[in-house]
């Protein structure tokens, strides 16, 4: 099992340590539900040093980027970030990620500098498959393995850090970055960007200054009640928002517009692995589709679970599921057939045997 930068500052914050994407990780410290509560109403830190970067640079950089995602990432400025996945040539997704349009500092003339940021479980998956369709003139680097991030989330994130930089965080718009000197240390990519609905930013730094930003960033937030955050209240946070997990609700297997991802699906940009099947299932309709769901019962759908029609047909199945901290009552994600869609549509959850009625709602489940 590998460890990030931050491991022994997780031990020592008594943290439950378990195995995730090949690393030891924390799944909490002070328990899920606290963990929440404190990133929906004041502060909290996220170690997602597991995560993949890639640095793709050259005069063709970005024609490499349009024909492996499915994002347009030609309305890019130097800055911004962008949200998009990679699709297969099957109609299914290798992964999502993020996609920077880095500064040209270090460029030659004519050539671009974007970072790519990627589930940690599909680092080897989607380093083999982006680089398996490099017919351009682009230069991949792998720097994974010597960068740490740090997710700062929270409606007080902006007053706990600002103090560490001249970065203006206040006035830095939702999915772009800057880049400077963050708790003394230099070069700092600084993004506002998270995954859990409630602010804040993500620090990347090399991992020997991991430690240093930590204690910077704890001694800053005291004030702001800032606590350690781990992999527990991670999936809760980003599942009332309605963000899809890689490997629970999006997969080799789910296709970009059945999974409510026609958004980040650009047909008009051009060729793009993939294309033909977006195009279908976005001019025909597919089988089936993502949807939001809310349990009448106290017992919380799970990942795996049948969902049935009111004759005990089953019609789909559940890919996330928990009670919402902030809610107080059990959500979901499933895939059901598209007839069965529709908002405040009947479904039922078979939950150990037992039908649970349930109802299909609008994302995400918690209203800004």
């Amino acid at each position: 099992m590998k460890k990030t930068a931050l491991y022994d500052k997780h031990v020592a914050s008594a943290a439950k340590i378990v195995p995730f994407a090949g690393y030891e990780m924390p799944v909490s410290y002070a328990g899920i539900i606290e963990e929440h509560n404190c990133v929906r109403n004041a502060v909290g830190v996220f170690d997602v040093s597991h995560m993949g970067e890639f640095i793709v640079k050259g005069t063709q950089a970005l024609d490499l980027i349009q024909k492996v995602t499915s994002n347009d990432a030609s309305k890019l400025e130097i800055g911004e970030v962008q949200y998009s996945c990679l699709p297969n040539d099957k109609g299914g997704i290798v992964d999502d990620l993020l996609v920077y349009r880095l500064p040209e500092d270090n460029c030659s003339a004519g050539e671009r500098a974007y970072m790519l940021v990627v589930n940690a479980s599909n680092i080897e998956k989607d380093w083999n498959w982006i680089n398996s369709h490099n017919n351009f003139e682009a230069k991949l680097t792998d720097i994974s393995g010597k960068t740490s991030l740090l997710a700062i989330q929270g409606p007080k994130a902006v007053a706990a850090l600002q103090s560490l930089t001249e970065i203006d965080l206040h006035g830095m718009k939702y999915y772009t970055f800057a880049k400077g000197k963050f708790a003394g240390i230099d070069n700092v990519l600084v993004s506002a960007t998270g995954y859990t609905g409630a602010g804040g930013f993500e620090v990347y730094v090399d991992d020997k200054d991991a430690e240093k930003l930590w204690d910077a960033v704890f001694a800053a937030g005291k004030e702001y009640g800032i606590q350690p955050i781990g992999l527990g209240a991670r999936d809760t946070l980003r599942l009332e928002m309605g963000f899809c997990l890689y490997g629970n609700d999006i997969d080799d297997a789910t296709s970009p517009i059945e999974a409510g991802l026609g958004w980040i699906t650009k047909l008009k940009k051009g060729d793009f692995v993939g294309r033909e099947f977006c195009v279908n299932h976005k001019e025909n309709g597919s089988d089936r589709k993502l949807v939001g769901f809310v349990v009448n019962d106290k017992r919380p759908a799970r990942h795996g679970y049948p969902v049935l029609d009111a004759d005990g047909n089953n019609i789909g199945i559940v890919t996330s599921g928990s009670t919402s901290p902030s809610l107080g009552y059990p959500v979901g994600l499933a895939y059901v057939k598209t007839a069965f869609s529709a908002l405040d549509t009947a479904i039922f959850i078979d939950v150990r045997g037992k039908a649970i009625e349930a109802k299909v709602t609008a994302l995400p489940f918690l209203k800004k």
